[in-house]
């Protein structure tokens, strides 16, 4: 799967961090007031330790992919896929076997031009379909276990967040006689659960759901080039193609495949 970048996910990340400062001055706050080390140490290091911990060793290793994964988007919109999907069955009914070799192998998608190859060796359209979804369930474990760790992340940060904040308060209890330092002293307590509501719901959670539906998105293409592989191989008309393609767009996206398909024709 082609993928572009997406700024999205850290642009508004970006802006919800500058919202919450922004408040905060607005209010009269001091946002510097929130960087303090031992709060920040404790939900970061502490979430992703524990994430850690339910996690797998394969997992953390392939977080750094995982993150830029969250960056981008699958970058083969069903729309010119089910155009080149349509032609590729155009070239194959006119052209036969081996044009729909050679179109196959200017395929850059690996999924869709494998799937194109073991049409052109004569596998078995039960074996070819078995493979792919194979291939596809494959992904989606993948998928699965980077989500699962960012959602982890979300979940254990704000826990974290309220132990930080019960240490804290068991801090001034015990400075009881101070009694001039006891409103910092609370107020460092509560950065505590800041940070950790803060991180699991501007940071992680936005990741893993993000995550989530780049996943789907890339599961829903491959279903597409699936049903579309196995109905060339059937020898179905274009147009039959094209219509059962459709039912995986949007009625408002199907416009967009026409201009496309006309485009091709007048050139």
């Amino acid at each position: 799967m082609i993928m572009k970048k997406d700024r999205m996910t850290r642009n508004g990340m970006i802006f919800a961090v500058v919202v919450v400062f922004l408040a905060m001055l607005l209010d009269g706050d001091n946002p510097l007031f929130l960087f303090k080390p031992a709060p920040i140490i404790l939900i970061f290091g502490g979430a992703v330790a524990a994430a850690s911990a339910s996690s797998f060793t394969r997992v953390l290793k392939n977080v750094p992919a995982v993150i830029k994964f969250a960056t981008q988007s699958p970058n083969d919109p069903p729309d010119e896929t089910i155009v080149q999907m349509v032609r590729l069955a155009e070239i194959a009914r006119r052209e036969g076997l081996l044009a729909r070799d050679r179109e196959g192998a200017s395929i850059d998608n690996t999924f869709f031009r494998k799937g194109i190859e073991m049409t052109v060796d004569g596998i078995d359209p039960e074996e070819i379909r078995a493979l792919l979804e194979s291939e596809i369930d494959s992904l989606r474990e993948r998928h699965k276990d980077g989500i699962g760790f960012f959602m982890d992340l979300g979940g254990y940060a704000p826990t974290l967040g309220i132990i930080g904040t019960v240490l804290g308060l068991i801090g001034v209890l015990a400075q009881l006689s101070n009694v001039a330092a006891l409103g910092p002293h609370v107020a460092t307590a509560f950065v505590a659960t800041l940070w950790g509501i803060l991180s699991a719901n501007l940071f992680w959670l936005p990741i893993g759901n993000k995550l989530k539906k780049v996943s789907e998105q890339e599961i829903a293409n491959m279903q597409l080039m699936l049903d579309g592989i196995l109905a060339i191989q059937a020898g179905a008309s274009p147009r039959r193609i094209e219509a059962k393609l459709l039912t995986y767009v949007k009625p408002a996206d199907r416009e967009a495949i026409a201009s496309a398909k006309g485009s091709e024709q007048a050139a």
